[in-house]
């Protein structure tokens, strides 16, 4: 019996002459320029004035935050130390998402150093995402909806509303989207339509969402549209029929001479005169022009009649 409490004596004598500490937190977390404390508390210690030291872990990298009873580095004016060796900070940025180690060293005591490690993690905001949203899309065809918000942290998962309704990630679920041929990724904000209908046309626009709030872009306007199948017949009408004037047209001016070269080389000829009572016989080359000229009167009065019909 007194063996065993000789051993647990020891055993107080033991911790009572080692430094220990704990925290409360080992994970905490804040939002963007709030305040968060940072504990680490000392359980036993014997020395009367230890050292106490900050340090900032990131990207394996270590810094001071409190060296020599002072704040240093980047939360210098940000930071201070509550009794016995919590590290406050005022007003968290991004910046301080890190790893803090605090370390005690207390010479006088038989164990005279320890550590404990906080991880934390700032949270922010997103700000108003970047939303794409064609303007107009024919019925049948595809179409692709972007939204993108880089600043957040945790990264932001995205919603998507047509007129202030949530779209939902699988259309089946619900029935006022049973029919539509769309996929929804939260993870990348894209909405993808294989094919879209005339009710897929509505306001949309996006909601970036994390721990820390969200925010949204906008709402945007997408119409759907029935393809003009007789408009795009009578442009190709109009089209061919401008193409086939200008053709006639060439043909007719070249066929008058517009385009022949008028120059005068060696003696100047002049055909004679047809004299007064003598009947006058038509060549056959002159019947020839008479029959292309009354073409391409003909052609004109036929494409002049065609354009008012279109027209009309």
């Amino acid at each position: 019996m007194n063996f065993k409490v000789d051993l647990f004596d020891l055993a107080c004598y033991i911790s009572t002459l080692a430094v220990i500490l704990k925290t409360t937190n080992a994970k905490p977390w804040v939002n963007e320029f709030e305040s968060i404390e940072l504990s680490c508390m000392i359980e036993s210690i014997s020395t009367t004035n230890p050292r106490i030291e900050w340090k900032k872990i990131k990207k394996g990298e270590p810094s001071y935050v409190y060296f020599e009873k002072e704040i240093a580095g980047d939360l210098e004016k940000r930071a201070k130390i509550r009794e016995p060796a919590t590290l406050v900070i005022l007003n968290a940025t991004r910046a301080d998402t890190a790893d803090y180690r605090c370390e005690v060293t207390a010479p006088n005591d038989q164990k005279s150093f320890d550590e404990v490690l906080i991880s934390l993690t700032v949270r922010v905001k997103p700000v108003m995402p970047r939303c794409s949203v064609p303007k107009s899309v024919p019925v049948g065809k595809p179409a692709e909806l972007h939204c993108l918000e880089d600043e957040g942290y945790p990264k932001s998962q995205y919603q998507w509303f047509r007129n202030k309704e949530e779209i939902p990630e699988d259309p089946k679920s619900s029935p006022k989207f049973f029919n539509s041929t769309y996929t929804l990724s939260g993870e990348t904000g894209t909405v993808k339509f294989s094919a879209v209908r005339k009710e897929d046309a509505g306001e949309y626009y996006c909601r970036a969402r994390n721990e820390a709030g969200f925010s949204e872009c906008g709402p945007q306007m997408m119409e759907v549209y029935d393809i003009n199948i007789a408009g795009i017949i009578l442009g190709v009408v109009v089209v061919v029929t401008v193409l086939l004037c200008i053709t006639v047209g060439i043909f007719c001016a070249y066929k008058r001479g517009y385009f022949t070269s008028q120059k005068q080389t060696g003696n100047n000829y002049k055909a004679p005169a047809k004299g007064d009572g003598v009947d006058y016989v038509r060549t056959e080359d002159e019947v020839w022009e008479n029959k292309e000229m009354l073409f391409c009167i003909k052609a004109s009065k036929n494409l002049r009649n065609l354009l008012e019909s279109l027209a009309v």
